[in-house]
Formats: C-alpha cells, sequence, structure tokens
C-alpha cells in the first residue's frame, strides 16, 4: 500500500528535533542514548532526502537555515500533538473513567465534596483526579481552571465566579480587634501565591474598595491550601473565595473579618480536553448543573 503521508524516516525527524532544540549534536546523542556520529549520520541523510541544508556547521556548533527552522516549528507541533495524544491514551486504561486535572486548592476545597452528591446518580462511572497547579493538560478528560476561558482553544463552561472575602478565625478577629476594613489593613496578613495562577491579592483587594495598602506583618506562602490552614491556625487573615470556602463559613472554621467584598475579575472554568469521553461529558454537565444549583 502507498504510503499517505510525504515524509521522510521518522527516526531521522525525531534526531533533527534533538539537534535543532539543544542546537547540539553531542546533546541530542546523549538524550536520544547515540552517538553524535550516529545524529550526525541522520542529519545528513534528512539533509540529502529534503534536498537543502537544515544546519549551518559552526565552529562551536549549529545554527538553523531558513529550511530547518521551518521544519523545527513543523516537527515541534507534530511531536507535541502526538505526545499529547499518546499521554492521554496512558492516562485512560478504562475509557468508562472519567479523568480531571485541579489544582490541590480546587481540588481539596470544592471538588472532592461534590463527587460522593455524583456517585449517589452515577455510582459506575470511576473519577480519578490529578493534582495540577499549571494550565496543562496531563491526558486527563477534563481540568478546571482560573482565568479567562476565551483564551482556551478547547470547550470551555463557566462554573462560578464570585465575591473574594477577607476571612479569618473568631479568635483572630477578637486579639486584632477588628471591626473594619481599616483595623485589618493593620493586622497580619496571609499572602498566596500560586505558581502562574493569577490570584487577586491583598493590594489589589484593598486598591478596589477604595482604601489604602495594608501596612500589617506579612506571612507568604506558594500553597493555597496550606493559606487557609494558617488562617485556621490564627496566624493570619486570608483573602477567600466564597463558593471555594463556603464549608468553612457553613460551618464556623473561618468567619468574614468585615463586610467589604469585591467581585472575582475572573471565573473558575471547566476546560473539556478534545476526545474526552461521554461520561467525562456527562461528569462535566453535572458539575455545571450542581454549579447552577447553588447559585445565589
Amino acid at each position: 500500500m502507498k504510503r499517505s503521508y510525504d515524509l521522510p524516516s521518522l527516526g531521522d525527524l525525531a534526531c533533527f528535533e534533538a539537534t535543532a532544540r539543544h542546537m547540539s549534536f553531542k546533546r541530542a546523542s546523549s538524550e536520544l542514548n547515540v552517538t553524535p556520529a550516529a545524529v550526525s549520520h541522520r542529519i545528513k541523510a534528512l539533509e540529502l532526502d529534503l534536498g537543502q541544508l537544515l544546519f549551518e556547521r559552526k565552529y562551536r556548533g549549529v545554527e538553523l537555515t531558513e529550511a530547518g527552522a521551518l521544519l523545527f516549528v513543523a516537527t515541534q507541533r507534530g511531536f507535541s500533538t502526538i505526545s499529547d495524544c499518546v499521554s492521554r491514551l496512558r492516562h485512560r486504561q478504562d475509557r468508562t473513567g472519567v479523568s480531571i486535572a485541579a489544582s490541590t486548592a480546587v481540588n481539596g476545597l470544592w471538588l472532592t465534596p461534590r463527587l460522593a452528591a455524583f456517585w449517589g446518580e452515577h455510582p459506575d462511572i470511576s473519577i480519578s483526579q490529578v493534582v495540577q497547579e499549571t494550565g496543562g493538560s496531563m491526558g486527563t478528560d477534563l481540568s478546571i481552571c482560573y482565568g479567562d476561558p476565551g483564551l482556551e482553544d478547547d470547550e470551555t463552561r463557566v462554573l462560578f465566579k464570585g465575591k473574594i472575602l477577607a476571612l479569618g478565625t473568631e479568635k483572630f478577629s477578637e486579639k486584632h480587634d477588628i471591626t473594619d476594613i481599616s483595623d485589618l489593613r493593620n493586622a497580619p496578613l496571609i499572602h498566596a501565591q500560586a505558581g502562574d495562577q493569577r490570584w487577586i491579592g491583598w493590594t489589589e483587594w484593598f486598591d478596589q474598595l477604595g482604601s489604602g495598602p495594608p501596612i500589617g506583618p506579612e506571612y507568604w506562602l506558594n500553597n493555597y491550601m496550606i493559606s487557609v490552614r494558617a488562617a485556621e491556625d490564627h496566624i493570619g487573615a486570608v483573602l477567600g473565595w466564597q463558593n471555594l470556602l463556603e464549608g468553612y463559613l457553613e460551618t464556623g472554621r473561618l468567619m468574614r473579618l468585615v463586610p467589604d467584598e469585591i467581585d472575582d475579575l475572573w471565573p473558575f472554568y471547566l476546560r473539556i480536553h478534545s476526545g474526552a469521553s461521554a461520561n467525562a461529558l456527562l461528569f462535566a454537565d453535572w458539575l455545571v448543573d450542581e454549579c447552577a444549583l447553588r447559585a445565589p
């Protein structure tokens, strides 16, 4: 049967992509676990097949030619697409199950508490939760993200977009005599950083409320779950998404320190990755309906 794709040797392309990425025959050979001579031989074979040079050999390395740069972009895109597909296949041994990625905070504070209700309606569907702080797919069916869904190529569905509150314990409030926003500015505040997430910070929160910046002691953490735990331990006040921390508010583990609040700039949304299973789409619909039922 005639080959459908006009492609050179895939092995030659893999050698080329590694060499172009490292701009070095030696580093490419180390990655591919072959000799530099073997890499050089494959590159020459590829150049012969294409009828033009892909690299300019320099004394201290190599540089891509114009043809090489075009091929490098194409091979990276192609290998990236294949890699993503393979990753998804490896993570989906059971296609009746659903895999969903979310940050530690969203998994622990919002998603996990809802799974019992879902399984009450759909006891035969398995759910695999993946803790993932960045925006990649990790081969999952779904992922819960925070930001602008309009920037996504995949289908998205908004879950919630709520209020951001200043939260702490009753003991903390009494200790620092917090009755209004001016008292809060002077109190110890927990600043949560979360990788590439664009969380609202205390300075922005006060600014949107027309107040001056915070001037009290600062406590910095790079994990939101630990930040919430620190607030529970009376260390400081933490900014809280009302929808994420509704369980803490209902049980009194945390309380609103002041009545002031701001609207979140971005929603938490569901990203439905291409190739998501039928059960994943069912679960996505269920999550969206669950949010609509709990909406104020």
